[in-house]
């Protein structure tokens, strides 16, 4: 009896050692030199050094001059990692109905005409999506050129020029990468 305990103790031991610290920490070292963008966070470092985000997570834009991402579902603050979570308000709540107009209003407010896609007043089940639709880029050129002091067609081309085509997502546009190209290209208002 003692020996089986003695066995199973040092399978125990020796199991815990190689899944629970040696297979993590070699995991980590070679995603951090195979691939240290993606290991790191996908931080994105503005001209300055400074970050300014993660392109796995969406931000707070809101100034009519950027284009606008998924709202966030996260309790408090925006886009708060540290709360993911859907809302879970169905789709007859009176309080999503509520958000869902004051979201609609608020793009109105900013100069969007139009339909306007559901990904624009809808939050993700995560509440952190970075991404909109292309459809939702697209609706949004007009006020942001508009804002920017830019031709329609040059903030369009840029769009296009963001968009990625996914065999299972369709195509979407990163909302922070678009607006850091936006600022790249300049108009009224280059900076955040």
């Amino acid at each position: 009896m003692k020996e089986t305990l003695a066995r199973a103790t040092l399978l125990f031991v020796l199991l815990a050692a190689v899944t629970g610290v040696a297979y993590p920490l070699a995991v980590t070292l070679i995603a951090g030199v195979a691939f240290p963008f993606q290991a790191h966070g996908s931080l994105v470092a503005g001209d300055d050094g400074q970050v300014t985000g993660s392109v796995l997570i969406g931000q707070n834009f809101t100034a009519p001059f950027y284009f606008r991402g998924r709202p966030s579902a996260t309790p408090v603050t925006p886009y708060n990692a540290s709360h993911s979570g859907g809302s879970n308000l169905g789709p007859t709540n009176p309080l999503l109905l509520g958000q869902v107009a004051e979201r609609v209003q608020a793009l109105r407010e900013t100069g969007v005409t139009g339909p306007i896609p559901a990904d624009l007043v809808m939050a993700s089940g995560s509440g952190l999506d970075p991404h909109i639709s292309l459809d939702a880029a697209l609706v949004q050129v007009p006020a942001v050129a508009k804002a920017r002091g830019l031709p329609e067609e040059e903030v369009r081309a840029l769009v296009m020029a963001e968009a990625v085509d996914s065999p299972f997502a369709g195509t979407y546009v990163n909302v922070l990468s678009l607006n850091r190209a936006l600022d790249r290209k300049g108009g009224e208002h280059g900076g955040r």
